[in-house]
Order: structure tokens, then sequence, then C-alpha cells
């Protein structure tokens, strides 16, 4: 192809990204996915690449469908894993530098990559996650989303109506950014101080915290239910024994902290808020999870 065309082609990753990251809960299959696109494309003969009208579309097609599958083939994969699967957390972009991840593959973050919306998408079926992905976040008309998930356009019409109406449900009235940050600076600081009465009063009574260990290290394997078990819960680990420091940042465009020992990030926690308090700690301690944050 010619140049303008390979730059047109090479320009389209870091929307592949955004797109298969939000499809599978990971980055690390995002790439994976992005890389196996690239490599069906440049498996073509130049002549065959150039009988596409719209290379844009056709790597999204390609994209959409390895996702599906992967999407359908984890369902048994899920069944094998230890313990409880939380999607992927993401740190924020950070500026260039020494190391930094390449800019065409951040992940833009937005409110379709907070943890909230991944777990949710998550318990959705394979065609009704790529339904409402595709026609809601990237606004794809469903005669093309159709193409890609192999049902008719009034299906996937109803796929995502099915899949809107299920976040619609998972959604409670949230504070401001600023009261966000607040509720998890207080939360750093009465679990840091073991003050249970303090992390208790900050927690809906419903909460739910849920680790993912991945069976490499050691996390519940179950979550934990109600404010005053979840404050017991935190306050009885020992990681922030041993020279443990917790940090605040931002997780998948959230506020959120981190544990560092030695300058290692070992759990990254996310959390959902509803109200003034907090309803859901996501804490993700699997390490093959944590390698952008390690990058």
């Amino acid at each position: 192809m010619s140049e303008p065309g390979l730059s047109v082609i090479m320009n389209e990753r870091r929307q592949l990204i955004n797109l298969a990251y939000r499809l599978l809960g990971s980055l690390a299959d995002a790439e994976d996915v992005v890389q196996e696109t690239y490599a069906r494309w440049y498996a073509m003969t130049p002549a065959e690449q150039q009988a596409i009208d719209n290379p844009a579309a056709w790597l999204t097609k390609v994209a959409s469908r390895i996702c599906l599958d992967l999407l359908r083939s984890a369902r048994a994969r899920r069944e094998r894993y230890v313990g409880e699967w939380i999607p992927e957390p993401l740190p924020e972009n950070t500026d260039d530098g020494p190391g930094a991840a390449d800019p065409a593959d951040r992940v833009t973050l937005d409110e379709s990559v907070n943890m909230a919306f991944l777990v949710v998408l998550d318990a959705m079926t394979p065609a009704e996650r790529v339904a409402f992905i595709l026609h809601d976040v990237f606004r794809y008309p469903f005669p093309e989303v159709a193409e890609i998930v192999g049902r008719t356009p009034a299906a996937c019409r109803q796929l995502a109506s099915s899949a809107r109406r299920r976040i619609q449900n998972a959604q409670a009235p949230t504070p401001p950014s600023a009261r966000r940050a607040e509720l998890v600076r207080q939360f750093k600081a009465a679990w840091e101080a073991t003050d249970i009465p303090a992390i208790v009063s900050l927690l809906d009574p419903e909460v739910t915290a849920t680790a993912d260990g991945g069976g490499l290290v050691s996390a519940a394997l179950e979550p934990v239910h109600g404010g005053v078990n979840v404050a017991q819960y935190f306050a009885d680990l020992p990681v922030l024994r041993h020279g443990r420091t917790l940090v605040e940042r931002t997780v998948n465009g959230q506020p959120g902290l981190v544990i560092e020992f030695e300058g290692v990030i070992e759990t990254v926690l996310a959390f959902d808020f509803g109200g003034d308090q907090i309803t859901n700690i996501w804490a993700i301690r699997n390490p093959e999870k944590l390698h952008p944050w390690t990058r």
C-alpha cells in the first residue's frame, strides 16, 4: 500500500485498543486482539487490501469479532479461575518519559471504563456487550453492529436495549468528583489508623468488597458484604504493615488507592459510590493484571 494508506491503518490503533479494552476488560487481551487484527490485515496481498473500501471499518469488524469469540470462550476460562475475576485496572495517563506507554495505546478514561461500568458489562452475554459497546459507546449504527454480531439489526437493537437497562439498574446517584476523592482520602486515613468506626461511617451498609488474586497471591476467594464486615476485613489485613504504603491514584478515571512495597505496586483498589458513601471496593492483586502499573 502507499504510505498514506499505511498511515490510515496505523492511526486506527488507539481506537481499536479503546474498543477491545471495553469489550474484554483486559488491556493485555486488548493488545493481543489488536496485534491479531493487524496480523490479518498484513496477511492479505496488496490487491486484497486495496479492494477494501473502508480499511478502518474492516479493522473494527475484525477486532470486534475476535473479541466476541474471546468473550464466548471466557466463561469456560472463568470457571477455572481461582477466586473472583475483576477487570484489569488502568492507571491515569502520565506524561511522556522513559518507560511511558505508547501514546497510541492509551485508553481514553471516561465513564465507560470506570470499574463499576466494566463489572456490569462483565455480567452481560457476549452479544449484549458487543452490541451495547459498539452502538452506545462508539456510535456504530445497528446495521453495522448486526454484521459484526451475526444477528439482525432489530435483534441488535434489543440486545443494546437490554444492556442499557442493566447499566441503568446498577447505577445509583453518585457524589461529585471532589467528594468521591474526599471519601477515598478519608477511607485511606481511617484504614491507616485502623479506625473501624470511621471506616464503617464511610461505607454504605450494603457495601461489597471483592478481591482478585487469581490464585497467584493471597486474596479473599469470595466477596465480603456489609459495612461492619468490610471495615473489619480491611482493619485485619496485614498489607499496610512491613513497610507498605497507601497512595492515592486515579483508577480507571476514578479516585482510587494503590498499595506499594519498595516502589512496587502490589494492589490496586477501585471504588464505586452511591449517595454519599462507598458502595463497592475492588482490590486487584493478581500481578498479571498490574502490568500497566509497573511499566
